[in-house]
């Protein structure tokens, strides 16, 4: 179990102060949520609207970035292998002009 839970109503981390998600609470989370990525979303999105409720005075943008913006993973794409394609024969004679 971790200790990077969060401290209310100021929302900072228990285990090393930081703002709550803390760095170490969001790789936790990415790997407790791999392989559910919308589930990562909404599971700190709850947090945030609690959070909403007891800092009042914080940018929504912010608030936003914080608690969610952090759990958008660009796609993972096939590596992309680097090959050669060899060149047709006498390709290099059609194009010459004469």
């Amino acid at each position: 179990m971790t200790t990077q839970g969060p401290v209310l109503p100021i929302w900072s981390c228990g285990g090393c102060d930081l703002p709550w998600p803390c760095p170490t609470r969001r790789r936790e989370l990415r790997a407790e949520y791999a392989d559910a990525p919308v589930s990562l979303a909404l599971y700190p999105g709850g947090y945030l609207v609690r959070a909403a409720e007891d800092m009042p005075w914080a940018p929504a943008g912010a608030l936003h970035r914080r608690f969610i913006g952090w759990t958008r993973q660009p796609p993972k794409l096939p590596k992309r292998r680097s090959a050669t394609v060899p060149a047709e024969p006498g390709r290099a004679g059609r194009h010459q002009t004469g």
